[in-house]
C-alpha cells in the first residue's frame, strides 16, 4: 500500500480544508454579529466553536503540508507524526474552548440579573449554520475516507459536532423565544460540554499515538499472517508495531532455515517486508533473522 495518496486525492483534501476555512469564516462573523445584536449567548458560544474550528483548519493545513515531507537528517522515520501532533493540538483547543463556554454559561445562569428574550434573527442564523455544517461534514468525510487520513476524519467530525451544537443552539433559542429565557444560556453550556468532550477524545487518542500505541489486533494479526505466508519464513516472534499517524512501523524477528546462505536469508526477509508493505498501511518493516 502506498503511504502517500495520489496527487489528485491530495488536491481534493487540500480543497476540502480550504472550503472548511471559508465556511467557518462566514459563519463565525455571521454568528458573532447576530448573536451580539440579538442578545443570544448560545449563538455567540456557537460562533466561538466555529472560530476554534477555523483555527483548527489552519493547523490541519499546516500539518498536512509538513507530514508528507521525505525523511531527513533530523527525522529518519519521516514526518508522519505532524498529523498526530496536529490532532493533539486540535483536541486541546476544543477542550479549552468547551471549558470557556461552560464557565460563561454557568455565570449567566447563576447571575441575579433577569435574562432577556433574544431576537428571532438568532434562530434563523442557528438553522442556517446547522444546515451548512451538516453539508460540510458529509463532503469532508467523503474526501477524508478517500485520502485515508485520520486527521481529516477528525476535522470532518468537528463539522458534525458543530452541526449538533447548532441544533442545540436552535432549540435553546426557540425555547427562549417561547418564554423560557434560561434555555439560551443552558444551550450555550451544552455546546461547551459537547465541544470539550470532543476535544478530550481527540487529544487522548493523539497522546496515545505519540506514546507509540500499537496497531489494532486485527491489523497485527493480518501482518503476522502475511509474514508467515512468505515462502521461506518458518516462524515469527517478537512482532511489535507502533503507529505513525495513519501508517504503522513494524519490528519483527523472522525464523528462517539456518542452513541457507546469508544472501538467501536476506532475500526471504526482503520479500516478507515487501509483502507486508503492499498489503497493509505499513510505513516500514524492520526484520531480524533468527536461524532455525
Amino acid at each position: 500500500m502506498n503511504p502517500h495518496p495520489s496527487p489528485s486525492l491530495q488536491l481534493a483534501a487540500q480543497r476540502s480544508l480550504w472550503l472548511s476555512v471559508a465556511v467557518n469564516v462566514v459563519l463565525t462573523v455571521l454568528q458573532i454579529v447576530t448573536g451580539l445584536w440579538a442578545g443570544s449567548q448560545a449563538l455567540v458560544a456557537d460562533a466561538l466553536h466555529s472560530l476554534s474550528d477555523l483555527i483548527a483548519d489552519f493547523v490541519a493545513l499546516l500539518a498536512r503540508r509538513h507530514s508528507h515531507k521525505a525523511p531527513d537528517d533530523d527525522h529518519h522515520y519521516g514526518h508522519q507524526r505532524y498529523e498526530t501532533a496536529a490532532s493533539l493540538a486540535l483536541g486541546l483547543l476544543l477542550l479549552g474552548a468547551g471549558a470557556s463556554m461552560l464557565l460563561g454559561a454557568g455565570n449567566k445562569i447563576t447571575s441575579a440579573t433577569p435574562l432577556a428574550p433574544v431576537h428571532q434573527a438568532a434562530l434563523w442564523v442557528a438553522l442556517l449554520t446547522l444546515l451548512a455544517k451538516e453539508l460540510l461534514f458529509r463532503y469532508m468525510l467523503k474526501i477524508a475516507s478517500e485520502v485515508k487520513s485520520s486527521m481529516l476524519v477528525a476535522n470532518a467530525w468537528h463539522a458534525r459536532a458543530d452541526a449538533a451544537s447548532s441544533l442545540v443552539v436552535a432549540l435553546g433559542i426557540a425555547g427562549n423565544l417561547a418564554g423560557y429565557t434560561w434555555l439560551d444560556p443552558l444551550a450555550a453550556a451544552l455546546v461547551g460540554f459537547m465541544v470539550g468532550k470532543t476535544g478530550w477524545g481527540f487529544a487522548w487518542d493523539a497522546l496515545h499515538d505519540l506514546m507509540d500505541r500499537a496497531a489494532d489486533a486485527d491489523t497485527v494479526a493480518a501482518i503476522r499472517a502475511t509474514l508467515l505466508a512468505t515462502p521461506g519464513v518458518q516462524g515469527v516472534h517478537d512482532l511489535r508495531t507502533r503507529r505513525m499517524a495513519d501508517q504503522i512501523q513494524v519490528d519483527v524477528h523472522l525464523e528462517i532455515d539456518g542452513n541457507l546462505t546469508v544472501h538467501q536469508g536476506h532475500d526471504i526477509a526482503a520479500a516478507a517486508r515487501l509483502r507486508v508493505m503492499s498489503s497493509q498501511p505499513v510505513l516500514d518493516v524492520m526484520t531480524h533473522i533468527d536461524p532455525v
